[in-house]
């Protein structure tokens, strides 16, 4: 009837399929085919329907959104983790609605809690886990209810919540930014590390501390500084790294962010690197290249992995748990050199 709004069974009729499979290919859900699928999309198109989200969300079912759960969206690292996300969910006709969490077990319970309650799709929970794993206990039963109703769920990192991960080859990338430095010559080395809490910076730093004692070397000659995992908390790590053991050669961050802070600690103190000072930092954030010496780091393929988790989140879900290793590259840049002579 001319001037009635188009529905989804308007769609169905002109697509030739039943209700049901038009609902699921406008919807990105399983049970349908990619041909009948795009098949569906175009027809709709050519109509001019518009998916009604507000409708679908009334009526009980779960919308196409992503929810994305990270701990600090200003952090780079974080950042092209979510464009990874946002690119893969464009195409696939998503949005992605982004929490911060700050890095707190307890809001990030809250905010798994929200986006359930707004019905998204999929929930991606990227960032570090936690190595009590009482900490995501709560929100590892919350999950499990939310997959159980047919939601999707994938994390970044190593987690205690059961679900599909795409996982950081932090480990080894720990190990391989230690033995650069040890090939340069250096002995006294320093590492600006985050909140021991975090399974980030516990595997990081078991890979660095597994190639140290592999070279002889003792705790007093690779002292260990813990601050907030910022620009910031990297400074502060430096400063005390200065002032508490003097003879530090090199300082490994623990991400690039910490490193930023290092170098400009070092900067400010007329400390120079690498000449005084080879500073490396870990994830290979997109300005890496760009400071002032670049930086040595461990390249991660962030974007990629935001992409991971989501291909893995859209996937049928099986009884076991899928893992998605991403591997490292170490990046030498002009912020590490040789020893200084003492």
């Amino acid at each position: 009837m001319p001037g009635s709004p188009l529905r989804l069974v308007d769609v169905a009729a002109h697509a030739g399929v039943s209700l049901a499979t038009a609902s699921r290919a406008l919807t990105g859900r399983d049970g349908v085919s990619a041909q009948v699928a795009a098949h569906v999309r175009q027809v709709a198109s050519e109509l001019g329907y518009v998916v009604n989200l507000h409708a679908r969300t009334l009526a009980g079912g779960s919308t196409p959104t992503v929810g994305l759960i990270v701990h600090e969206i200003g952090d780079p690292y974080f950042a092209e983790i979510a464009s990874g996300v946002l690119r893969l969910a464009g195409a696939e006709q998503r949005m992605v609605q982004i929490c911060h969490s700050g890095g707190d077990p307890e809001v990030e319970l809250r905010q798994v809690r929200m986006l359930i309650a707004h019905r998204v799709g999929v929930i991606i929970v990227a960032g570090s886990g936690y190595t009590d794993p009482a900490l995501q206990a709560e929100a590892k039963a919350e999950l499990a209810a939310f997959r159980k109703g047919g939601g999707r769920v994938a994390v970044i990192g190593r987690h205690n919540l059961g679900a599909d991960a795409v996982v950081p080859d932090n480990q080894a990338g720990g190990h391989a930014v230690a033995e650069h430095l040890l090939s340069l010559g250096h002995r006294r080395i320093a590492v600006a590390a985050g909140p021991e809490r975090l399974t980030t910076v516990a595997d990081r730093m078991t890979g660095i501390a597994g190639a140290l004692a592999r070279a002889g070397l003792t705790s007093a000659e690779s002292p260990v500084v813990r601050s907030d995992f910022t620009r910031d908390g990297g400074r502060l790590a430096a400063d005390q790294i200065l002032q508490r053991h003097p003879r530090t050669t090199a300082i490994i961050a623990l991400n690039d962010v910490m490193a930023i802070g290092v170098l400009s600690a070092l900067r400010a103190r007329g400390v120079a690197v690498p000449a005084q000072m080879s500073v490396a930092g870990f994830d290979d954030v997109s300005v890496a290249a760009d400071l002032g010496p670049s930086l040595t780091t461990i390249r991660l393929p962030m974007a990629q992995m935001g992409e991971l988790a989501l291909e893995l989140a859209l996937k049928p879900p099986l009884s076991r748990l899928r893992r998605k290793w991403t591997g490292h590259q170490l990046v030498v840049r002009e912020s590490t050199g040789p020893a200084p002579a003492r």
